[in-house]
Parts: C-alpha cells; sequence; structure tokens
C-alpha cells in the first residue's frame, strides 16, 4: 500500500533521539528550548512554545486570548476538528464559515458577510482560525483587515504549513495574527512523533501559554503570592495542564528541521509532475494562488463526477493506493449536529466533501509510486 503521508527518519535523526537517551534529561532539560529556538528563528518570530500536540497549542492559544463561556470561535468547515474542539475546551460557542472554491480555504467575502450579521446580533467571534489546508497560506491580509474592523483576535492554524510562505515571508512570522499553530504528527512535513508549537510575537501571550502548558505553576518570584519558602519552592496560581514536549521529541524536530527546506521542494517537485500526470483526467487538480508558496502537505483533486466519488475512493483503497478525504465538514459530525448544525450550513463545503480525494504526497515518494497512483486513478476513472 502506499500511504497518503509518511514520516522521513534518518541515521542522524536516530543518532539525535539515542543521544538524548543516554542523556541526564529525558524532558524537561535542554532540547525543548533549543528545538523552539531554531522553529522561531527559522519563522522569523519572537516567541515559540513547543507543545505535546498541535491540538495543545491550539488550546493554550485559546486560553491566553482569554476565550471563555459566551464567547465566539469561528473556523472553516474544512478542518480536522481540533480547529474547532479548541474553542469548546474553553467553555466557548463554536461557528463555521465557508471556504474559497478554488484554494478550499476559509473564504474572506464569507467571512465579511458573516461578520456584518453577527455585529447586528451582537454576536461577533472573539477569536477566528484560518486553517491553511494542504500546505497553502489563507488570504491573511484580509482576514488581519476584518479582524482590525471587527475587533477578533486570528490564530492561525498552520498545522499543514510549516515551510511555507506567505507574501515572501515565512509562515509562523504572525505577522497577520496573534499565534500561529504548527503540528510535528508523523503524516506533516516535519515530526517529532506527536508535538506542535505555538508561536507569537506577543511577550504576554507566550509567558500566559507557558504558565498553562505546565500546571500553572510558576518558580518566578515576581509571580507569586508570597515569599518563596526556600529553594525547592513553586506555587500554582492557575489551573494548568500538563502539556509539554519531552526531549526526545525535541531532539527528533531539530534534526528533521535541518531537512524541512528540502522536504518542502520535493514537495514542489511531486505536485508538479503530478499535474504533468494527471492532464486530461476528468477531475479539478490543485490551485496555487501568487500570494503564496505552499508547504504541499496534502495534494487534492476534485472529481468532475460525483457520483464516481465512493467508487473511485475504493478502487484505489482496494488497489494499493492509500488515498484519504481531508476533511469532513466538522459540523457533520454527530457532537456538532446535536448543536443543531445541519447539512447545506456551508455549501462550497459540501460540494468539496463530495468530490475531494487526497492523493499520496510525501518526499519520499518515489517517481514509480507516483506513476503507479495516476495510472491506477486512471484505471479507477475509466
Amino acid at each position: 500500500m502506499i500511504p497518503y503521508g509518511r514520516q522521513d527518519i534518518t541515521q542522524a535523526d536516530i543518532n539525535s533521539v539515542i543521544k538524548v537517551l543516554q542523556s541526564d534529561f529525558l524532558t524537561q532539560g535542554p532540547q525543548v528550548p533549543k528545538f523552539e529556538k531554531v522553529v522561531s528563528q527559522y519563522c522569523n518570530v519572537k516567541y515559540a512554545l513547543a507543545t505535546n500536540s498541535a491540538t495543545s497549542a491550539l488550546h493554550l492559544a485559546c486560553l491566553s486570548l482569554g476565550l471563555n463561556n459566551n464567547d465566539w470561535l469561528w473556523t472553516t468547515s474544512i478542518t480536522f476538528v481540533a480547529s474547532a474542539n479548541c474553542g469548546l475546551y474553553c467553555g466557548a460557542k463554536v461557528d463555521f464559515v465557508d471556504i474559497n472554491p478554488a484554494t478550499y480555504n476559509i473564504c474572506p467575502e464569507v467571512l465579511e458577510k458573516k461578520l456584518v450579521k453577527a455585529k447586528k446580533l451582537g454576536k461577533l467571534p472573539k477569536i477566528v482560525i484560518p486553517v491553511h489546508l494542504c500546505g497553502q497560506s489563507c488570504d491573511m491580509k484580509s482576514i488581519y483587515e476584518l479582524s482590525k474592523e471587527y475587533g477578533f483576535k486570528i490564530i492561525e492554524d498552520a498545522s499543514h504549513a510549516i515551510g511555507g510562505k506567505y507574501l515572501n515571508e515565512p509562515i509562523g512570522n504572525c505577522k497577520y495574527s496573534d499565534i500561529t499553530v504548527f503540528s510535528f504528527h508523523p503524516v506533516k512535513i516535519i515530526t517529532t512523533g506527536e508535538g506542535g508549537m505555538a508561536l507569537t510575537n506577543n511577550n504576554k501571550l507566550f509567558k500566559r501559554m507557558s504558565l498553562l502548558r505546565s500546571h500553572g505553576i510558576t518558580r518566578d518570584p515576581s509571580q507569586m503570592t508570597k515569599q518563596a519558602d526556600g529553594d525547592w519552592y513553586y506555587q500554582q496560581i492557575e489551573l494548568g495542564y500538563n502539556y509539554r514536549m519531552t526531549d526526545i521529541q525535541a531532539a527528533l524536530g531539530v534534526s528533521q528541521l535541518k531537512r524541512l527546506d528540502d522536504y518542502v521542494s520535493r514537495r514542489h517537485e511531486l505536485y508538479t509532475r503530478y499535474n504533468e500526470l494527471l492532464k486530461g483526467f476528468p477531475l479539478v487538480i490543485p490551485y496555487q494562488y501568487s500570494d503564496g508558496y505552499s508547504a504541499f502537505h496534502l495534494y487534492i483533486i476534485r472529481l468532475k463526477n460525483r457520483d464516481k466519488h465512493k467508487q473511485v475512493f475504493e478502487y484505489l483503497r482496494k488497489n494499493g493506493i492509500g488515498v484519504n478525504l481531508h476533511y469532513i465538514p466538522v459540523y457533520h459530525q454527530p457532537y456538532y449536529e446535536a448543536m443543531g448544525f445541519k447539512k447545506g450550513y456551508c455549501l462550497e463545503a459540501e460540494n468539496y466533501y463530495n468530490e475531494a480525494i487526497s492523493l499520496p504526497m510525501y518526499a519520499t515518494l518515489s517517481e514509480a509510486e507516483q506513476d503507479k497512483v495516476a495510472a491506477v486513478l486512471h484505471e479507477a476513472l475509466n
């Protein structure tokens, strides 16, 4: 089976992990700060906070921005459930914005129309989470301008997008957002096994996320309510969580980051080659707009004949092509349907869902494997 995505682990990665296993610190040691530093430097952002998952990073980001009961969080309808669930973790209400039919990212025009209505109803969102689907940045400049007019905060869910660029600058620099979140799951561009990271230029947000990442505990005398009893002393000043990344994971991340640009470059080669292989097929290939440089986490096609969608998907799977579908509209999930969401809520998202298939896309995908994907897809379509 050719999977839709997979990690690439080299001997250098293995050696970096072994070195940590033989060291004094498996967690809460020097490797996590090192990983945070190299990512922040790569993205040209002031602060980076490593976590045990991107989901945890999203939760911390929402908490640091003060999201709570009676607030609204909006996100795209086509994303993994974590982009919405992080709002529910904070007791907030969640709503969804439809996608741009070309990029499959959150549509700024639809967002603006929804904001106009919400303002009249007194239900403006406190936070909007654009998701850089497939590794291509959303139209962040337009979303940022709307945030100034309507007063919401922005968390970029860039789980797919480390190594990508927007307006010739690295995704993750937070120029048009308060916080950006990366994922390091094994199918992403680089991996730490499981893991995530929150990036920001705001020192206050960084300090609050840092505190909440580790149980709400501090050893900083300036944050304590009384003088320390001794050098051993610490205080829990908030209800926090154990969202820490281990040094084992961070060492793997440091090693992987050295190959990030090569990985993204290879994904661009595969994208170009797919485009050539699939010429003349009755499908829509991924659209790339000139403002961005995608990390190409995914290569998503859309069938022109949606009646064949399930048939083509199943044929590919049965013939050794591990395709997937990213994603089911979040509000189709039973948990969200119970909140009152119904089919038809975001029409472009539903059109996409009825036609989309994610083909194998990862840096070590060979040309022979890519040829096989195209050949089996051709059979399936005919």
